[in-house]
């Protein structure tokens, strides 16, 4: 399933996607309305384009309509709603093994992790993710834990002399 908090994006933001928001050449899509309703663009992986091209074939058969949708029943091809959306993640997640209380935020908070576990500035995190604020950013990387930290810090080559 494409899904938009690992590619760092407020689930309102995803849902709001339309075909024109995505420039495969660029590798970039627009995000017109996040938080504070101001834009901004945003990359993504090779991995999100390639599930993406895969949904859009099916997309491609429903009605004109936002990007993610409703894709059965009376009401295919509508806008999916976020209490629509954050329940089937849920029951994926519960299908999929995953025994805590699980929320699309979560995903926000693994992709930041992700993008600096890989060497992403923290800049670039800020930005992909839409923060004004680095210490928010900072709070979303909370999640690497501690034999990660002490790996780093204790490979890090000094210059003594």
């Amino acid at each position: 399933m494409f899904c938009c908090g690992g590619r760092g994006w407020r689930i309102q933001e995803a849902l709001d996607l339309a075909e024109v928001d995505l420039d495969y050449g660029r590798g970039a899509v627009l995000v017109r309305h996040r938080k504070g309703d101001k834009r901004r663009e945003v990359g993504m992986d090779a991995w999100g384009w390639d599930h993406l091209r895969t949904w859009s074939t099916h997309r491609a058969e429903l009605p004109v309509g936002k990007l993610l949708c409703v894709i059965a029943g009376p009401t295919r091809g509508r806008p999916w709603n976020g209490a629509a959306a954050r329940e089937q993640l849920a029951w994926i997640a519960a299908r999929a093994g995953v025994r805590r209380r699980f929320a699309p935020h979560q995903l926000r908070h693994a992709h930041a992790v992700e993008m600096a576990r890989e060497g992403v500035p923290l800049n670039v995190i800020q930005r992909q993710l839409g923060h004004a604020d680095l210490g928010v950013t900072s709070v979303y990387l909370q999640g690497v834990d501690n034999a990660e930290i002490i790996d780093t810090i204790s490979s890090v080559t000094r210059c003594l002399e």
